[in-house]
């Protein structure tokens, strides 16, 4: 994502809500504010209603901090995420997306349409391998984290996995290098263990399930408390005159805890034969646990070190109290102030997990306001014309007793009067015509959110049409293999055209009462419309039926609808002779759309990649002797060497090897997929055409309004 001047970090934990917001200064991260936010239990706390917990959390973080103005990124739990690793062979940098999204289907558990996911690449100096990691989520919590954020007005900008945060923040807090120290950062929340381990320029991650709600349970079954009397006294073990009996029945917990650690160290040293790991870094609230740092020393073999402050951020904007605070909390802050870094640009891996379409609703949003103050612009320039006569009236009012000022109003007059006999002889007065296009340009502020109803229909328009594929397959007798890929219709171009009669009343203030409430099928000419045309392709098999039963069936059911400002007016037959291509070929940018486009039909085997047919995963001959590592080596050997291809592709994030993305764009921030062709299937094009009348706005309670027409597509 776009880097910002400042951004909100927020993480969403079981223990509770942190935020950071931080502004970039250089390379250095400025702290302007920060909140920590306890949830009234803890969501381990069992039978406790976590959606509720939430709720009254978030509620507070935005009642108690103005969160609009900046990017808000927020966090996915490492245990709720997944995180894969791999080798890849040498290959040029534009053959890295291909082999990725190749290694992608085979570490990820999910089918990669299910989950939302991205990549880093990690290059060593001293070696010729070239590293992937893999981050994904799926797209299903991916939703229920966004639904959650938007019950309370929190839009997020940018969404990844919390081990990212985390190794984000103390990457830029201890400048880590390609030569720094083997390092284990090991952060301990309350369900979940993330263990990151950074060595020679390269990162790996492990979640194990093991946390703070692990120490609780245990002290709950040792003394048998309720698990908020054994929660209270965990946290205040260090304090307590009962410590060591505390860490006693704590102790085979402290255990488990070490051996997930020291198998997870084994496990990458097994990888990594050379690796050198010399010091672990602790954060979470668990790490206050007095006795832990010093038994996973001993277990370890290592320095282990807590994160009692940060090193590098500029905190004089909280000032001396509020600064104190914020370093204090260092260990429980991490994952938002890691957040917060990448908000500004200032990450060491940018992994962004949300949906491109939420990004793109995003930002649409925001250049919301840019549109209100060009009409407010516009408005305010036509003001200019009616508070110049006031001002002069008032003037003259207080040069009443000025003779001086009457002799040179009398001069004006008799001025004004002259030119104005003069204008009449030149006949520009009298008989002259007048010009309504400024007042037409005016009023077209009137009806300006006319273009985003015909955005919200054409979304409409497309579900529907989504949501009638199944139905149509079967009452068509189409098998799964006649099925195409992607979505069933595809937008290649929407082209609008305003139009207004010359006789219809150009003042805006005229607008409501000279609105036309035509029927669907006959609006009247007068009134003012926007004739819209779009232009639609699909792989659909059966075409012609498919047509007609979608966007043409949508715009005849939804013409008129209750308690909207406008109708729509179809005026494509659903018998329109479409354009027709094969091979995945896209239709050339429209430069008219009066003109009619010749058809063109070239040929298509339907084949491609050997054997390897539409909708299949390819399939080899390989030795049987052979590991499936190996096997995998040797097929990402050839997807490099150009013999095999992967559909699809990874998203760009500005990652070594991957393409360059122009962030200054809308497609470079959110940019549409191209999908793979569907080889051999025909692809046709349909150029839909209606129009938007706009009509009275509904009528008041009590009055008579319009009818009620069609069904499905309201707004």
């Amino acid at each position: 994502m776009a880097a910002s001047n400042s951004a909100w970090g927020i993480e969403i934990g079981s223990g509770g809500i942190k935020a950071v917001k931080v502004a970039a200064d250089g390379e250095t991260a400025r702290v302007l504010d920060f909140i920590a936010i306890q949830h009234p239990k803890v969501l381990s706390t069992p039978d406790v209603d976590k959606d509720d917990v939430l709720r009254v959390s978030l509620g507070r973080l935005v009642s108690e901090r103005d969160l609009s103005g900046s990017p808000v990124l927020v966090s996915i739990p490492g245990h709720q995420s997944f995180a894969r690793f791999a080798k890849l062979p040498p290959v040029e940098p534009k053959k890295i997306p291909d082999i990725v999204k190749f290694e992608a289907v085979q570490q990820v558990p999910f089918p990669l349409e299910e989950v939302e996911w991205d990549y880093q690449t990690f290059v060593s100096p001293d070696s010729p391998e070239v590293e992937v990691g893999i981050f994904a989520v799926t797209k299903e919590r991916v939703k229920q984290q966004l639904d959650m954020l938007g019950d309370v007005g929190i839009t997020p900008d940018g969404v990844t996995i919390s081990p990212l945060s985390v190794f984000n923040a103390l990457a830029h807090d201890l400048e880590f290098k390609e030569d720094t120290q083997g390092t284990i950062i090991l952060d301990i929340g309350t369900t979940a263990t993330d263990l990151i381990i950074y060595e020679a320029g390269r990162v790996w991650i492990r979640t194990f399930p093991m946390g703070g709600h692990n120490f609780t349970n245990q002290l709950v079954e040792s003394f048998k408390l309720g698990y908020p009397k054994a929660e209270k006294l965990k946290r205040e073990a260090d304090q307590s005159q009962h410590a060591r009996h505390i860490l006693q029945a704590m102790r085979p917990v402290f255990t488990d805890l070490a051996q997930d650690v020291q198998r997870s160290i084994g496990y990458y040293q097994s990888l990594h034969k050379d690796a050198k790991l010399t010091r672990l870094i602790g954060l979470g609230a668990t790490f206050h646990l007095p006795g832990l740092r010093k038994y996973l020393k001993q277990q370890l073999g290592m320095e282990v070190y807590r994160l009692e402050e940060w090193k590098r951020p500029i905190v004089s904007d909280l000032g001396d109290e509020r600064a104190t605070q914020f370093h204090a909390a260092a260990m429980e802050m991490s994952t938002a102030y890691g957040l917060a870094i990448q908000g500004v640009g200032l990450q060491t891996i940018d992994a962004n997990l949300i949906p491109t379409n939420v990004v793109r609703d995003s930002m649409w949003k925001k250049k919301a306001k840019w549109f209100g103050m060009a009409a407010g612009v516009g408005l305010l320039a036509g003001g200019v014309m009616f508070a110049r006569p006031i001002l002069d009236q008032q003037a003259i009012a207080a040069a009443d007793n000025d003779r001086e000022a009457l002799s040179t109003i009398d001069n004006v007059v008799r001025q004004a009067s002259q030119l104005r006999s003069e204008a009449e002889q030149a006949r520009v007065l009298g008989s002259a015509q007048v010009d309504p296009r400024a007042a037409r340009v005016l009023g077209l502020l009137e009806k300006r959110e006319a273009y985003t109803w015909i955005l919200n229909d054409i979304g409409a328009m497309l579900a529907d049409a989504e949501s009638r594929k199944g139905a149509f397959l079967q009452n068509n007798a189409i098998t799964p293999e006649q099925v195409p890929q992607g979505p069933v219709w595809r937008v290649e171009s929407v082209q609008t055209q305003y139009e207004i009669d010359a006789n219809y009343a150009a003042a805006p203030a005229n607008f409501r009462e000279q609105a036309v409430s035509a029927a669907v099928g006959d609006p009247a000419p007068s009134a003012p419309r926007v004739v819209v045309t779009m232009e639609v392709s699909t792989y659909m098999p059966e075409f012609e039926r498919f047509f007609a039963a979608t966007l043409p069936r949508w715009l005849e059911q939804n013409g008129q609808r209750q308690g909207l400002e406008y109708m729509l007016h179809s005026t494509t037959s659903s018998t329109a002779a479409p354009t027709r291509r094969t091979g995945g070929q896209r239709p050339a940018a429209a430069t008219n759309t009066q003109q009619q486009a010749t058809p063109e039909i070239t040929g298509g085997t339907g084949r491609r990649g050997g054997d390897r047919r539409e909708g299949q995963e390819p399939t080899y001959d390989l030795p049987v002797t052979m590991t499936p590592e190996e096997a995998r080596r040797i097929e990402a050997e050839r997807i490099a060497r150009g013999e095999i291809e992967v559909t699809g592709r990874a998203q760009q994030t500005g990652r070594p090897g991957a393409s360059s993305v122009d962030t200054n764009t809308l497609d470079g921030l959110a940019p549409i997929t191209e999908p793979k062709p569907n080889e051999g299937r025909e692809l046709v094009t349909y150029t839909v055409t209606w129009s938007m009348v706009l009509q009275a706005p509904p009528a008041p309670a009590g009055q008579s309004g319009g009818e009620s027409g069609g069904e499905g597509g309201g707004l």
